[in-house]
């Protein structure tokens, strides 16, 4: 499996909002709270979230874990879905929950592939155009650190810094997808952050901002 070097790119957040929009409930929520009468419903749930799912474990774990990890998500989430607090207002977070548990399974597997993408040798030039080439060489370059920094991130901190990263989720649903409060939600990105720009060499190529 190899990671996804498409993390190279991607923005990842700077400090949290100053003032937090309270949770409410939802209409998924209440979805998800009436296929406890009616189970067909569950499908719309279904529907909507598994292709956000799938594509995160993918992009974490790679496409032959993806399939079956985002099933027993759904599977797991349909048992257990009159567990629901449909006060939370977060199903998104409540599913992404779920498959996090069950990536914490592969915790190894993903460090190992992250420090084999980071000992990678430097790319060949492919011919073309001169600054095109140089652009690709330099993403390579800034994959590889990446990768060398995302190995050395705590599990804790990485389950954030993944979350919000590349799972789209909100500092307050990755607090409910994994049962933590706010500011430990703040506390474990800021570090993770940290860890990844010394590996970048203190240079930006995902736009952080400053702590």
């Amino acid at each position: 499996m190899t990671p996804d070097l498409a993390l190279a790119t991607v923005a990842l957040p700077g400090r949290p909002a100053a003032v937090r929009a309270p949770v409410v409930p939802d209409e998924d929520a209440r979805l998800l709270e009436s296929t406890v009468r009616s189970p067909d419903r569950f499908t719309l749930i279904f529907d909507k979230y598994f292709p956000q799912v799938h594509a995160y474990v993918a992009r974490r774990l790679g496409p032959d874990l993806a399939d079956d990890l985002s099933s027993e998500t759904f599977l797991i989430a349909f048992r257990q879905r009159d567990r629901f607090d449909s006060r939370s207002g977060v199903v998104r977070a409540w599913l992404y929950g779920i498959a996090t548990n069950l990536i914490r399974r592969h915790r190894r597997d993903e460090v190992r592939a992250w420090r084999a993408t980071a000992k990678l040798p430097p790319p060949l030039p492919t011919g073309g155009h001169e600054e095109r080439v140089a652009a690709q060489v330099t993403a390579e370059q800034a994959g590889r650190q990446l990768a060398a920094g995302l190995a050395k991130v705590s599990s804790k901190d990485r389950e954030v810094l993944m979350l919000v990263a590349l799972g789209g989720l909100s500092y307050d649903e990755v607090a409910a997808a994994l049962g933590i409060a706010y500011g430990t939600v703040c506390s474990r990105l800021s570090r993770a952050r940290r860890v990844v720009r010394e590996h970048l060499g203190d240079t930006d190529p995902t736009k952080l901002e400053e702590d």
